[in-house]
């Protein structure tokens, strides 16, 4: 049987600073982040599964990616745990916003490669994480490959 990949794509909105930056992202900002996973696996042949023809459900790779990603990160504002964001972190956090101290920079690069580390972990042995890309603008986007890791 034959590997097939299938991809489910995500949308949220994210605020993030990036603290020590040269640019205009030091300031606190936002994007219409998009996200596209893709799988990798053998589609079900037992011809008495509910799932048969499927890699995995849509609706269970949705319910993995929205736990682990889009939930906690949709409408969150996201510092660097170990820079002096942490100060306007627990004020906004004090006054009832959804605050994320990450243990990284959070940059495109560093939030996918943190993605791929908790999609990995939820998914069936079975299932393999082949690809993620997450879009920053239209223009800007960051993907890693399990193949270069």
């Amino acid at each position: 049987m034959s590997n097939i990949r299938i991809t489910k794509q995500f949308n949220f909105e994210t605020g993030h600073a990036l603290f020590g930056y040269d640019g205009k992202c030091r300031n606190v900002h936002g994007h219409s982040y998009k996200l596209s996973v893709t799988v990798i696996g053998t589609p079900i042949t037992d011809t008495s599964h509910v799932k048969l023809g499927m890699v995995i459900d849509f609706g269970d790779l949705k319910k993995i990616v929205k736990e682990e990603i889009v939930d906690k990160f949709d409408h969150a504002t996201v510092f660097n745990k170990n820079t002096p964001h942490v100060e306007l972190a627990k004020e906004l956090t004090d006054r009832g916003h959804n605050v994320i101290l990450a243990d990284y920079q959070p940059t495109s690069e560093n939030m996918v490669i943190d993605f791929a580390a908790k999609i990995k972990s939820r998914l069936p042995e079975n299932i393999t994480l082949f690809s993620l890309k997450l879009q920053e603008t239209d223009s800007s986007f960051a993907e890693w490959f399990a193949s270069d890791n």
